[in-house]
């Protein structure tokens, strides 16, 4: 009993101690956020108009570009002795996210129909199958001789 009231006044000064340093040595979001802004984000924007809308979703394309930006922003976190990542790291990549590849499927990939020698025999052997087991059935109704 006596030694919990020790630990309750040790780890409430613990508590105190850490938010103070936490304070102190918190990341000032303010100046990070423009900083990533200014930097990292007119960057990825020039590439990705270089790269041009069509293939956004081209993830060959913009994988180059998409890991400068995330390198960026770390090298920018560090230099501000910042956590990497938080909370604003995370709603500026939603809003990447958001403006350059919600149209994209989750694969990364931009949706198309395979080529013709792949398509086609999908196409043609089921047809082929589902006519000639028709054709079975009416032979076999036909011919009765052997039909228990």
């Amino acid at each position: 009993m006596a030694l919990e009231k020790i630990f309750v006044p040790r780890r409430f000064l613990w508590f105190i101690l850490a938010h103070h340093f936490i304070v102190v040595t918190a990341c000032h979001d303010a100046d990070y956020g423009q900083l990533i802004e200014d930097y990292c984000l007119s960057q990825f924007k020039f590439e990705m108009e270089e790269i041009g809308q069509k293939l956004w979703c081209d993830w060959d394309e913009t994988v180059g570009s998409y890991g400068e930006l995330t390198n960026c922003t770390i090298l920018i976190a560090k230099k501000l002795d910042c956590y990497w990542p938080n909370q604003l790291v995370d709603e500026f990549f939603i809003a990447i996210h958001k403006h350059y590849f919600k149209n994209c499927s989750l694969s990364g990939r931009s949706l198309r129909d395979p080529p013709n020698n792949i398509l086609c025999p999908f196409l043609v052997v089921p047809i082929l199958i589902t006519l000639l087991m028709t054709a079975l059935v009416v032979w076999r109704s036909k011919r009765s001789e052997g039909i228990v």
